[in-house]
């Protein structure tokens, strides 16, 4: 799967179009208030401009409806604060494939940076349109995709313009390069014992990569609320924990295909008001013993010290789900206590992304750990299995 990367084709005097992930929160003033992923598109952008290159940045933010209200998705602060941090002049253009997007396009000189403006205020986007993709890859000489939390999308940013680009140079940029090089490895030639951790609230959203890591892994854990639908399916009492009853039969099936490999929470932290965790009152019961007017909101000490028993272990470590409610003490202490096992350990470790990244972030631990992935839904569909059709069709290395 390696491909060629951005670094490995000529840029002088050439117009690079090139897919990022600008899809940062904005406050209700449009002002950033966390500019990584700006940040963690930096190595690409530099390696174009600072070798003469032409280039052209497109991305989406938010979900746009067509509507009024839209305007609090423009990529101008994005484009502003990129300017910033590379101390230079960004220019940005009002559309994406109109008359001020080609204005600007065809007047960009040698090392000077463009942002179109929101890719999804165009209805083509979503819907992988080959006419609107065909106007943007009219606008250079070469593709670059550096958004892994797109790449399991089709959109036409991501599939139909490479493929309007055909014979040209078609590459990744160094956040993909990366991403699928630490996912690929983990997932085709983990070092062992490979454990997985995965926590988050439901089963359905896991299924797949259940199944698939339980083919590929050496200690599956689970933790979260969708541990409360596999005690449902081994008759444990769960209180008013949310579960998917709809997924109990789902649940005994991956009890009995996972085994020993398969490892579910032994005790439960509860409490009998989510509103109020703080100050509600809690208790710590086994697993399968939540009283009816509680639910559980984290896995319980013994877990924890049993789960990082097992990661004290591993090689080869992935993790996406936090175990509990970690953004409410002390419903914090299960999900802690796996970031610091994993923190400590030598294992090659890599958390993927959404919650999981923002725990690890939170509790301090992201320095400690070999990657956190910029793509929650991109990382889990990569340990499902999923091929990438954006990334399957640019250039070989």
């Amino acid at each position: 799967m390696a491909k060629k990367s951005i670094d490995q084709i000529d840029v002088q005097d050439k117009t690079v179009l090139m897919r990022v992930d600008f899809n940062v929160p904005l406050d209700d003033s449009l002002a950033i208030t966390d500019d990584r992923r700006i940040r963690m598109a930096l190595p690409s952008i530099k390696s174009v401009i600072e070798r003469g290159g032409k280039l052209i940045l497109m991305s989406h933010l938010g979900r746009p409806t067509g509507g009024e209200g839209d305007e609090k998705f423009s990529l101008a602060p994005a484009a502003t604060r990129l300017g910033e941090l590379l101390g230079s002049p960004v220019h940005f253009a009002t559309d994406t494939v109109g008359d001020d997007a080609s204005a600007k396009a065809d007047s960009l000189k040698a090392g000077e940076v463009l942002v179109l403006e929101n890719l999804r205020y165009n209805a083509g986007e979503k819907k992988g349109d080959a006419e609107f993709a065909g106007k943007l890859a009219a606008m250079a000489d070469a593709y670059c995709n550096d958004a892994f939390g797109t790449c399991h999308r089709k959109d036409a940013s991501m599939v139909a313009v490479p493929e309007a680009m055909a014979g040209k140079p078609r590459v990744v940029g160094h956040l993909v390069a990366k991403e699928i090089q630490y996912l690929n490895d983990a997932i085709g030639n983990p070092e062992r014992p490979f454990v997985a951790i995965l926590g988050g609230a439901k089963v359905s959203d896991k299924i797949n990569v259940i199944n698939n890591l339980l083919g590929i892994c050496d200690a599956v854990l689970i933790g979260g609320a969708m541990a409360y639908t596999f005690s449902l399916a081994q008759d444990g009492k769960v209180g008013g924990s949310l579960v998917e009853k709809d997924k109990v039969e789902l649940a005994k099936e991956l009890l009995a295909k996972g085994g020993d490999k398969l490892h579910l929470p032994v005790d439960t932290h509860c409490g009998d008001d989510f509103g109020n965790i703080a100050g509600c009152n809690k208790k710590i019961v086994s697993a399968g013993e939540i009283p009816d007017d509680m639910e559980g909101f984290d896995i319980g000490p013994e877990t924890a010290k049993k789960y990082a028993d097992v990661i004290r272990s591993a090689k080869t470590i992935v993790w996406n789900g936090p175990m509990g409610v970690f953004e409410k003490p002390p419903m914090d202490e299960g999900t802690k206590a796996v970031a610091q096992a994993i923190a400590d350990s030598d294992a090659i470790s890599i958390i993927g992304g959404g919650d999981s990244a923002a725990a690890v972030d939170q509790l301090g631990f992201a320095d400690q750990v070999s990657h956190v992935s910029t793509g929650g839904g991109a990382s889990l569909a990569m340990l499902e299995g999923q091929a990438f059709a954006a990334v399957d069709l640019l250039d070989e290395a």
